[in-house]
């Protein structure tokens, strides 16, 4: 079964929210070097504990801020013809994420977006 792997916060105010949640909630942040865009990973707890942990950026052109889910697969290539088949559609095309794997973005049929990954550490 595919599971929620990772979250991630768009908004225009990273280190703003980076704070709130340090203060509120604990979270540890620790900024991404290396990847396509400026990012900063989320530490939420103890991995030993039930949870995921996430991410915070900016959003892309065309996107608002929010809350985006990623579904860890086995193959971004099947699970692409799997969206279009099952009518959602792919907003965002399979892109490395260096040392972490191939990553992608999509949209179910009534428009709400996640991501999916395929895990691989030679992804450059």
């Amino acid at each position: 079964m595919n599971r929620v792997t990772h979250f991630e916060i768009y908004t225009d105010h990273p280190e703003a929210v980076q704070s709130f949640y340090q203060n509120v909630f604990g979270w540890k942040f620790q900024k991404f070097e290396g990847g396509p865009i400026e990012y900063w990973l989320v530490t939420t707890g103890d991995d030993k504990e039930p949870g995921i942990n996430g991410g915070v950026t900016r959003p892309r052109e065309g996107q608002s801020p929010g809350t985006l889910n990623t579904i860890a697969v086995r193959s971004l290539g099947q699970t692409v013809k799997k969206v279009e088949q099952g009518g959602g559609k792919i907003c965002v095309p399979k892109m490395a994420i260096p040392k972490v794997g191939w990553l992608a973005y999509a949209e179910d049929p009534a428009g709400n977006v996640f991501g999916i990954i395929e895990p691989d550490t030679n992804a450059e």
